[in-house]
Protein backbone atom coordinates (compact mmCIF):
# COMPACT_ATOMS: atom_id res chain seq x y z
CA UNK A 1 0.00 0.00 0.00
CA UNK A 2 1.44 3.40 -1.26
CA UNK A 3 2.03 5.83 2.21
CA UNK A 4 0.81 9.38 0.98
CA UNK A 5 1.53 12.23 3.27
CA UNK A 6 -1.05 15.24 4.04
CA UNK A 7 -0.74 18.04 5.86
CA UNK A 8 -3.05 18.53 9.16
CA UNK A 9 -1.79 22.04 9.43
CA UNK A 10 -4.28 25.47 9.38
CA UNK A 11 -2.64 27.06 6.68
CA UNK A 12 -3.63 23.45 4.86
CA UNK A 13 -6.67 22.65 5.72
CA UNK A 14 -8.12 26.20 4.97
CA UNK A 15 -7.21 25.08 1.41
CA UNK A 16 -8.80 21.92 1.14
CA UNK A 17 -6.70 19.59 2.90
CA UNK A 18 -8.86 17.03 4.44
CA UNK A 19 -10.41 16.73 1.09
CA UNK A 20 -7.45 15.60 -0.42
CA UNK A 21 -6.54 13.09 2.29
CA UNK A 22 -9.95 11.75 1.85
CA UNK A 23 -9.48 11.50 -1.91
CA UNK A 24 -5.83 9.43 -1.17
CA UNK A 25 -7.65 7.32 1.30
CA UNK A 26 -10.44 6.29 -1.18
CA UNK A 27 -8.30 5.66 -3.42
CA UNK A 28 -6.41 3.14 -1.44
CA UNK A 29 -3.61 4.59 -0.24
CA UNK A 30 -2.18 5.35 3.84
CA UNK A 31 -2.72 8.77 4.45
CA UNK A 32 -0.08 9.94 7.14
CA UNK A 33 -1.33 13.44 8.83
CA UNK A 34 1.42 15.48 9.54
CA UNK A 35 2.15 19.02 10.48
CA UNK A 36 3.28 21.57 7.01
CA UNK A 37 6.98 21.55 5.71
CA UNK A 38 6.34 25.46 5.56
CA UNK A 39 5.77 25.91 1.89
CA UNK A 40 2.34 27.65 2.45
CA UNK A 41 1.72 28.37 -1.46
CA UNK A 42 2.00 24.70 -2.28
CA UNK A 43 -0.64 24.03 -0.15
CA UNK A 44 -1.87 20.97 0.33
CA UNK A 45 1.24 19.86 -0.06
CA UNK A 46 1.31 15.79 -0.62
CA UNK A 47 4.19 14.17 -0.80
CA UNK A 48 4.32 10.19 -1.86
CA UNK A 49 6.66 7.04 -0.39
CA UNK A 50 8.64 5.86 -2.66
CA UNK A 51 12.13 3.89 -2.70
CA UNK A 52 14.01 7.00 -3.54
CA UNK A 53 12.57 8.92 -0.72
CA UNK A 54 9.39 11.34 -0.73
CA UNK A 55 8.54 12.77 -4.14
CA UNK A 56 6.10 15.89 -3.81
CA UNK A 57 3.43 17.77 -5.24
CA UNK A 58 1.20 20.97 -4.50
CA UNK A 59 -0.98 22.56 -4.60
CA UNK A 60 -3.10 19.11 -4.71
CA UNK A 61 -6.65 19.19 -5.36
CA UNK A 62 -9.01 16.03 -4.83
CA UNK A 63 -8.66 15.37 -7.97
CA UNK A 64 -5.40 15.26 -8.36
CA UNK A 65 -5.18 11.91 -6.40
CA UNK A 66 -5.53 9.30 -9.02
CA UNK A 67 -3.41 10.79 -11.39
CA UNK A 68 -0.89 11.42 -9.14
CA UNK A 69 -0.92 7.66 -7.27
CA UNK A 70 -1.07 6.13 -11.37
CA UNK A 71 2.59 7.27 -11.41
CA UNK A 72 4.03 9.19 -14.62
CA UNK A 73 4.63 13.01 -14.64
CA UNK A 74 1.88 15.51 -13.35
CA UNK A 75 2.43 18.90 -13.67
CA UNK A 76 2.28 19.27 -10.25
CA UNK A 77 5.31 17.14 -9.49
CA UNK A 78 7.93 18.99 -7.57
CA UNK A 79 10.25 15.68 -7.15
CA UNK A 80 12.52 15.14 -4.20
CA UNK A 81 10.95 17.43 -1.44
CA UNK A 82 14.58 17.51 0.47
CA UNK A 83 16.01 18.44 -3.31
CA UNK A 84 13.54 20.95 -3.62
CA UNK A 85 15.46 24.32 -3.98
CA UNK A 86 13.45 26.25 -0.84
CA UNK A 87 13.59 23.53 1.18
CA UNK A 88 17.09 22.55 0.57
CA UNK A 89 18.63 25.68 1.07
CA UNK A 90 17.79 26.20 4.72
CA UNK A 91 19.59 25.22 7.78
CA UNK A 92 16.29 22.94 9.78
CA UNK A 93 17.20 22.54 13.66
CA UNK A 94 13.65 23.86 15.03
CA UNK A 95 11.65 22.58 12.36
CA UNK A 96 13.21 19.52 11.59
CA UNK A 97 10.68 16.85 12.02
CA UNK A 98 7.78 19.46 10.72
CA UNK A 99 5.96 18.08 7.82
CA UNK A 100 7.92 14.36 7.97
CA UNK A 101 6.77 12.75 11.35
CA UNK A 102 3.54 12.59 12.49
CA UNK A 103 3.40 14.79 15.12
CA UNK A 104 1.34 12.76 17.62
CA UNK A 105 3.75 9.88 17.67
CA UNK A 106 7.03 10.55 20.65
CA UNK A 107 10.07 10.82 19.38
CA UNK A 108 13.11 9.46 21.57
CA UNK A 109 14.19 12.67 24.04
CA UNK A 110 17.64 12.69 23.33
CA UNK A 111 18.06 16.22 24.49
CA UNK A 112 16.36 15.35 27.46
CA UNK A 113 18.38 12.73 28.36
CA UNK A 114 21.43 14.32 27.73
CA UNK A 115 20.68 16.73 29.98
CA UNK A 116 19.90 14.39 32.56
CA UNK A 117 23.35 12.90 32.10
CA UNK A 118 24.99 16.25 32.53
CA UNK A 119 23.09 18.02 35.97
CA UNK A 120 21.45 21.09 35.93
CA UNK A 121 24.63 23.53 35.66
CA UNK A 122 26.16 21.86 32.80
CA UNK A 123 22.55 22.35 31.34
CA UNK A 124 22.78 25.97 31.84
CA UNK A 125 26.07 26.47 30.91
CA UNK A 126 25.67 24.83 27.76
CA UNK A 127 22.75 27.23 27.09
CA UNK A 128 25.08 30.13 27.68
CA UNK A 129 27.94 28.98 25.03
CA UNK A 130 25.04 28.07 22.38
CA UNK A 131 24.20 32.13 22.05
CA UNK A 132 21.18 31.22 22.14
CA UNK A 133 18.69 34.14 22.90
CA UNK A 134 14.63 34.63 23.51
CA UNK A 135 12.93 34.37 20.22
CA UNK A 136 10.28 35.77 21.33
CA UNK A 137 11.27 39.52 20.21
CA UNK A 138 13.66 40.74 22.91
CA UNK A 139 16.74 38.82 22.58
CA UNK A 140 17.61 38.44 25.93
CA UNK A 141 19.84 35.56 26.66
CA UNK A 142 18.04 32.66 27.62
CA UNK A 143 20.84 30.83 29.45
CA UNK A 144 21.35 34.12 31.81
CA UNK A 145 17.20 33.84 32.51
CA UNK A 146 17.65 29.80 33.71
CA UNK A 147 20.42 31.07 35.67
CA UNK A 148 18.59 33.79 37.71
CA UNK A 149 15.70 31.32 38.07
CA UNK A 150 17.69 28.37 39.40
CA UNK A 151 19.51 30.69 42.11
CA UNK A 152 16.37 32.14 43.17
CA UNK A 153 14.71 31.13 47.02
CA UNK A 154 11.88 29.14 46.64
CA UNK A 155 10.27 26.16 47.48
CA UNK A 156 8.24 25.97 43.88
CA UNK A 157 9.06 27.03 40.43
CA UNK A 158 7.52 27.49 37.39
CA UNK A 159 8.07 27.47 33.26
CA UNK A 160 5.59 28.99 31.71
CA UNK A 161 5.11 29.29 27.87
CA UNK A 162 4.35 32.09 26.17
CA UNK A 163 1.98 30.41 22.51
CA UNK A 164 0.71 33.49 22.37
CA UNK A 165 1.29 34.55 19.37
CA UNK A 166 -0.18 37.68 18.13
CA UNK A 167 2.50 39.49 15.82
CA UNK A 168 0.45 39.98 12.27
CA UNK A 169 2.40 37.78 9.56
CA UNK A 170 3.65 35.27 12.28
CA UNK A 171 2.71 31.68 12.60
CA UNK A 172 5.62 29.71 13.47
CA UNK A 173 4.42 28.72 17.45
CA UNK A 174 1.36 27.78 15.72
CA UNK A 175 3.58 25.30 12.79
CA UNK A 176 5.42 23.66 15.83
CA UNK A 177 2.63 23.06 18.05
CA UNK A 178 0.88 21.75 15.00
CA UNK A 179 3.56 20.18 13.39
CA UNK A 180 6.03 18.86 16.37
CA UNK A 181 4.92 19.36 19.85
CA UNK A 182 6.93 16.63 21.27
CA UNK A 183 9.68 19.29 20.52
CA UNK A 184 8.16 22.12 22.76
CA UNK A 185 6.97 19.17 25.38
CA UNK A 186 11.17 18.30 25.50
CA UNK A 187 12.18 22.11 26.00
CA UNK A 188 10.30 22.80 28.92
CA UNK A 189 11.14 19.64 30.35
CA UNK A 190 14.97 20.68 29.93
CA UNK A 191 14.17 23.89 31.26
CA UNK A 192 12.16 22.58 34.35
CA UNK A 193 15.41 20.07 34.88
CA UNK A 194 17.88 23.15 34.86
CA UNK A 195 16.16 25.26 36.97
CA UNK A 196 14.06 22.87 39.44
CA UNK A 197 11.41 23.59 38.34
CA UNK A 198 7.99 21.10 39.28
CA UNK A 199 5.19 22.78 37.17
CA UNK A 200 4.88 24.44 33.24
CA UNK A 201 2.36 25.87 31.26
CA UNK A 202 1.09 26.68 27.67
CA UNK A 203 -0.54 29.73 27.59
CA UNK A 204 -1.94 29.66 23.82
CA UNK A 205 -4.19 31.50 21.76
CA UNK A 206 -7.85 30.56 21.85
CA UNK A 207 -7.07 31.67 17.75
CA UNK A 208 -5.26 28.63 17.83
CA UNK A 209 -8.09 25.84 18.15
CA UNK A 210 -6.07 23.14 15.53
CA UNK A 211 -2.75 23.89 17.56
CA UNK A 212 -4.38 23.61 21.21
CA UNK A 213 -5.88 20.13 20.25
CA UNK A 214 -3.00 18.63 19.10
CA UNK A 215 -1.08 20.19 22.06
CA UNK A 216 -3.43 18.57 24.31
CA UNK A 217 -3.44 15.22 22.96
CA UNK A 218 0.67 15.49 22.68
CA UNK A 219 0.70 16.54 26.23
CA UNK A 220 -1.68 13.48 27.55
CA UNK A 221 0.33 11.10 25.69
CA UNK A 222 3.29 12.70 27.27
CA UNK A 223 2.26 12.47 30.62
CA UNK A 224 0.42 9.35 30.21
CA UNK A 225 3.82 7.40 28.83
CA UNK A 226 5.86 8.79 32.01
CA UNK A 227 8.15 10.71 29.10
CA UNK A 228 8.24 13.51 31.75
CA UNK A 229 8.93 12.20 35.03
CA UNK A 230 7.25 14.64 37.64
CA UNK A 231 6.93 17.20 35.70
CA UNK A 232 3.59 17.90 34.92
CA UNK A 233 2.67 20.53 31.96
CA UNK A 234 -0.73 22.35 31.43
CA UNK A 235 -2.26 24.11 28.40
CA UNK A 236 -3.74 27.44 29.58
CA UNK A 237 -5.71 29.45 26.87
CA UNK A 238 -6.00 33.18 26.72
CA UNK A 239 -9.37 34.71 25.64
CA UNK A 240 -7.41 36.91 22.60
CA UNK A 241 -5.99 39.59 24.28
CA UNK A 242 -2.52 41.01 22.30
CA UNK A 243 -0.89 42.33 25.60
CA UNK A 244 -0.92 39.28 26.89
CA UNK A 245 2.08 38.03 24.86
CA UNK A 246 3.74 40.42 27.28
CA UNK A 247 5.05 38.19 29.87
CA UNK A 248 4.09 39.88 32.93
CA UNK A 249 0.69 40.38 31.83
CA UNK A 250 0.72 36.70 30.54
CA UNK A 251 1.34 36.17 34.07
CA UNK A 252 -1.67 37.91 35.48
CA UNK A 253 -4.08 36.19 33.35
CA UNK A 254 -2.59 32.56 33.95
CA UNK A 255 -3.53 33.44 37.77
CA UNK A 256 -7.16 34.60 36.96
CA UNK A 257 -6.91 38.05 36.77
CA UNK A 258 -7.09 40.93 33.73
CA UNK A 259 -4.49 40.82 31.43
CA UNK A 260 -2.48 44.09 32.54
CA UNK A 261 1.46 44.79 32.71
CA UNK A 262 3.37 44.41 36.32
CA UNK A 263 5.89 46.68 36.90
CA UNK A 264 9.15 45.44 36.74
CA UNK A 265 10.93 44.94 39.44
CA UNK A 266 10.86 42.37 40.48
CA UNK A 267 11.54 40.17 37.45
CA UNK A 268 9.36 37.15 37.03
CA UNK A 269 12.47 35.22 37.24
CA UNK A 270 12.49 36.13 40.88
CA UNK A 271 8.98 36.38 41.49
CA UNK A 272 6.37 35.68 38.67
CA UNK A 273 3.26 32.91 38.84
CA UNK A 274 1.75 33.13 41.65
CA UNK A 275 4.89 34.78 43.54
CA UNK A 276 7.26 32.03 42.97
CA UNK A 277 10.46 32.12 40.37
CA UNK A 278 9.41 31.51 36.67
CA UNK A 279 10.84 30.89 33.57
CA UNK A 280 9.15 32.99 30.53
CA UNK A 281 10.67 31.90 27.41
CA UNK A 282 8.02 31.83 24.43
CA UNK A 283 7.99 28.42 22.05
CA UNK A 284 10.51 28.92 19.52
CA UNK A 285 13.36 29.33 22.61
CA UNK A 286 12.36 26.22 24.61
CA UNK A 287 12.35 24.58 21.11
CA UNK A 288 15.82 25.14 20.55
CA UNK A 289 16.90 23.81 23.75
CA UNK A 290 16.40 19.78 22.29
CA UNK A 291 18.61 19.96 19.56
CA UNK A 292 21.42 22.40 21.36
CA UNK A 293 21.45 20.02 24.30
CA UNK A 294 21.67 16.66 21.81
CA UNK A 295 24.21 18.40 19.73
CA UNK A 296 26.33 20.90 21.66
CA UNK A 297 26.65 24.65 22.56
CA UNK A 298 29.32 24.72 19.69
CA UNK A 299 27.64 23.41 16.92
CA UNK A 300 24.73 25.97 17.53
CA UNK A 301 26.78 28.88 18.25
CA UNK A 302 29.15 27.87 14.84
CA UNK A 303 25.96 29.34 13.10
CA UNK A 304 24.75 32.71 12.41
CA UNK A 305 26.30 36.11 12.86
CA UNK A 306 27.39 38.73 15.69
CA UNK A 307 26.00 37.99 19.26
CA UNK A 308 22.93 36.59 16.71
CA UNK A 309 23.78 33.00 17.07
CA UNK A 310 21.81 29.82 15.54
CA UNK A 311 18.65 29.68 13.38
CA UNK A 312 15.84 31.65 13.11
CA UNK A 313 12.18 30.86 11.81
CA UNK A 314 11.69 33.74 8.97
CA UNK A 315 7.94 33.70 8.80
CA UNK A 316 7.15 35.81 4.93
CA UNK A 317 3.73 36.94 4.89
CA UNK A 318 1.80 39.50 3.22
CA UNK A 319 2.25 40.88 -1.13
CA UNK A 320 4.48 37.82 -1.44
CA UNK A 321 5.06 35.43 -4.13
CA UNK A 322 6.48 32.42 -1.90
CA UNK A 323 4.58 32.99 1.32
CA UNK A 324 5.65 30.56 3.98
CA UNK A 325 8.47 29.51 7.36
CA UNK A 326 12.22 29.36 5.87
CA UNK A 327 14.40 28.49 8.50
CA UNK A 328 18.27 29.84 8.34
CA UNK A 329 21.06 30.72 10.47
CA UNK A 330 21.51 34.80 11.37
CA UNK A 331 22.59 37.30 9.03
CA UNK A 332 20.80 36.62 5.46
CA UNK A 333 20.28 40.59 3.94
CA UNK A 334 16.73 41.78 4.19
CA UNK A 335 16.97 41.90 0.21
CA UNK A 336 17.82 37.94 0.01
CA UNK A 337 14.76 37.47 2.40
CA UNK A 338 12.35 39.53 0.32
CA UNK A 339 13.16 38.74 -3.35
CA UNK A 340 15.29 35.40 -3.29
CA UNK A 341 13.44 33.75 -0.72
CA UNK A 342 10.03 35.49 -1.13
CA UNK A 343 10.12 35.57 -4.82
CA UNK A 344 9.02 39.70 -4.41
CA UNK A 345 5.33 40.31 -4.29
CA UNK A 346 2.74 38.35 -5.17
CA UNK A 347 1.14 41.17 -7.19
CA UNK A 348 4.19 41.11 -9.33
CA UNK A 349 4.53 45.18 -7.98
CA UNK A 350 7.43 46.76 -6.90
CA UNK A 351 8.08 45.99 -3.01
CA UNK A 352 7.58 49.73 -1.62
CA UNK A 353 8.14 48.15 2.21
CA UNK A 354 8.47 45.54 4.17
CA UNK A 355 7.76 45.62 7.99
CA UNK A 356 10.02 43.52 10.58
CA UNK A 357 8.76 42.51 13.72
CA UNK A 358 4.84 42.06 13.83
CA UNK A 359 2.41 45.08 14.10
CA UNK A 360 5.01 47.05 16.32
CA UNK A 361 7.73 46.85 13.84
CA UNK A 362 9.39 49.17 11.36
CA UNK A 363 8.58 49.68 7.83
CA UNK A 364 12.21 49.19 5.79
CA UNK A 365 12.27 50.21 1.88
CA UNK A 366 14.37 48.81 -0.40
CA UNK A 367 17.32 51.30 0.25
CA UNK A 368 17.42 49.65 3.44
CA UNK A 369 17.90 45.98 2.24
CA UNK A 370 21.12 45.60 2.76
CA UNK A 371 20.60 45.15 6.15
CA UNK A 372 21.33 41.92 7.71
CA UNK A 373 18.71 39.77 9.40
CA UNK A 374 20.67 39.88 13.32
CA UNK A 375 19.51 41.71 15.96
CA UNK A 376 21.84 44.37 16.36
CA UNK A 377 21.77 45.43 12.86
CA UNK A 378 18.11 45.91 12.93
CA UNK A 379 18.31 47.66 16.34
CA UNK A 380 21.37 50.02 14.52
CA UNK A 381 18.58 50.93 11.76
CA UNK A 382 15.46 51.87 14.05
CA UNK A 383 14.22 48.21 13.80
CA UNK A 384 13.00 44.99 15.50
CA UNK A 385 13.35 41.28 14.49
CA UNK A 386 10.58 40.54 16.82
CA UNK A 387 9.01 36.79 16.94
CA UNK A 388 10.49 36.78 13.12
CA UNK A 389 7.37 38.26 10.71
CA UNK A 390 8.42 39.58 7.50
CA UNK A 391 5.21 41.54 5.94
CA UNK A 392 5.86 42.60 2.09
CA UNK A 393 3.82 45.71 0.87
CA UNK A 394 3.85 46.79 -2.82
CA UNK A 395 3.79 50.10 -4.23
CA UNK A 396 0.12 50.38 -4.44
CA UNK A 397 0.42 50.86 0.43
CA UNK A 398 -0.45 54.14 1.70
CA UNK A 399 1.82 54.55 4.05
CA UNK A 400 0.11 57.35 6.28
CA UNK A 401 -2.51 54.57 6.81
CA UNK A 402 -0.33 52.54 8.35
CA UNK A 403 1.08 54.66 10.63
CA UNK A 404 -2.40 55.46 11.71
CA UNK A 405 -3.39 51.85 11.98
CA UNK A 406 -0.23 51.40 14.45
CA UNK A 407 -1.71 54.23 16.44
CA UNK A 408 -5.11 52.84 16.27
CA UNK A 409 -4.04 49.26 16.83
CA UNK A 410 -1.69 50.17 19.99
CA UNK A 411 -5.50 52.26 21.46
CA UNK A 412 -7.57 49.08 21.12
CA UNK A 413 -4.85 46.26 22.23
CA UNK A 414 -3.74 48.51 25.39
CA UNK A 415 -4.67 46.96 28.82
CA UNK A 416 -5.27 50.75 30.08
CA UNK A 417 -2.57 50.59 33.09
CA UNK A 418 -0.78 53.20 31.84
CA UNK A 419 -1.36 56.91 30.74
CA UNK A 420 1.29 57.23 27.28
CA UNK A 421 -0.33 53.95 26.21
CA UNK A 422 -3.91 54.64 26.77
CA UNK A 423 -4.11 57.85 26.10
CA UNK A 424 -1.54 58.69 23.62
CA UNK A 425 -2.39 56.35 20.89
CA UNK A 426 -6.12 57.86 21.17
CA UNK A 427 -3.81 61.06 20.69
CA UNK A 428 -2.47 59.93 18.34
CA UNK A 429 -4.90 58.47 15.82
CA UNK A 430 -6.14 61.93 16.08
CA UNK A 431 -3.36 64.28 15.22
CA UNK A 432 -2.79 61.41 12.47
CA UNK A 433 -6.12 62.05 10.91
CA UNK A 434 -5.28 66.11 10.58
CA UNK A 435 -2.39 65.17 9.19
CA UNK A 436 -3.96 63.02 6.16
CA UNK A 437 -6.44 65.57 5.64
CA UNK A 438 -3.72 68.06 4.89
CA UNK A 439 -4.56 70.37 8.10
CA UNK A 440 -1.45 71.84 9.29
CA UNK A 441 0.57 68.81 8.42
CA UNK A 442 4.19 70.00 9.75
CA UNK A 443 2.96 71.35 12.89
CA UNK A 444 1.23 67.79 13.34
CA UNK A 445 3.94 65.96 12.07
CA UNK A 446 6.03 67.59 15.29
CA UNK A 447 3.47 66.74 17.48
CA UNK A 448 3.52 63.03 16.32
CA UNK A 449 7.36 62.98 16.66
CA UNK A 450 6.88 64.38 20.35
CA UNK A 451 3.77 61.79 21.32
CA UNK A 452 5.94 59.02 19.94
CA UNK A 453 8.94 59.81 22.04
CA UNK A 454 6.83 59.65 24.87
CA UNK A 455 5.28 56.39 24.23
CA UNK A 456 8.30 55.39 23.65
CA UNK A 457 10.08 56.52 26.94
CA UNK A 458 7.11 56.66 29.41
CA UNK A 459 5.40 53.46 28.57
CA UNK A 460 5.08 50.47 30.88
CA UNK A 461 5.79 47.89 28.67
CA UNK A 462 6.47 46.74 25.12
CA UNK A 463 3.16 47.84 23.26
CA UNK A 464 3.57 51.99 23.99
CA UNK A 465 7.13 51.67 23.96
CA UNK A 466 7.29 49.88 20.40
CA UNK A 467 4.60 51.55 18.77
CA UNK A 468 7.02 54.45 17.58
CA UNK A 469 8.67 52.34 15.19
CA UNK A 470 6.08 52.07 12.65
CA UNK A 471 4.90 55.25 13.13
CA UNK A 472 8.23 57.21 12.92
CA UNK A 473 10.29 54.71 10.12
CA UNK A 474 6.75 55.24 7.85
CA UNK A 475 7.14 59.12 8.17
CA UNK A 476 10.90 58.91 7.79
CA UNK A 477 11.20 56.47 5.25
CA UNK A 478 7.63 57.73 3.26
CA UNK A 479 7.50 61.34 3.88
CA UNK A 480 5.84 61.73 0.38
CA UNK A 481 2.81 60.01 2.30
CA UNK A 482 2.02 62.56 4.62
CA UNK A 483 2.48 65.60 2.36
CA UNK A 484 -0.90 65.52 0.77
CA UNK A 485 -4.70 65.06 1.86
CA UNK A 486 -6.49 61.94 1.00
CA UNK A 487 -9.25 61.88 -1.99
CA UNK A 488 -12.78 61.70 -1.09
CA UNK A 489 -12.71 58.46 -2.40
CA UNK A 490 -10.20 57.21 0.84
CA UNK A 491 -12.00 58.51 3.66
CA UNK A 492 -10.18 59.55 6.94
CA UNK A 493 -11.32 57.35 10.12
Amino acid sequence: MTRVFVPRDAAALAVGADAVARAFAAQGAEVVRTGSRGLVWLEPLVEIETPAGRAAYGPVTPADAAAILAGGHHPLALGDIERYPWLAGQTRLTFARCGVVDPLVPPGFAGLDRAREIGPDAVIETINRSGLRGRGGAGFPVGVKWKTAREAAGDLKYIVCNADEGDSGTFADRMLMEGDPFLLIEGMAIAAFAVGAARGFIYSRSEYPHANATMARALEIAHGDGLLGSFNIELRVGAGAYVCGEETALLESLEGRRGQVRAKPPLPAHRGLFGRPTIVNNVLSLAAAPWILQHGAAAYAALGTGRSRGTKPIQLAGNVARPGLYEAPFGLTLGQIVHDIGGGTATGRPVRAVQCGGPLGAYFPPALFDTPYDYEAFAARDGLIGHGGVVVFDDSVDMAAQARFALEFCGLESCGKCTPCRLGSKRGVEVMDRIRAGREVAANLALVEDLCETLKFGSLCALGGFTPYPVMSAIRHFPEDFAAPVTAAEPVG
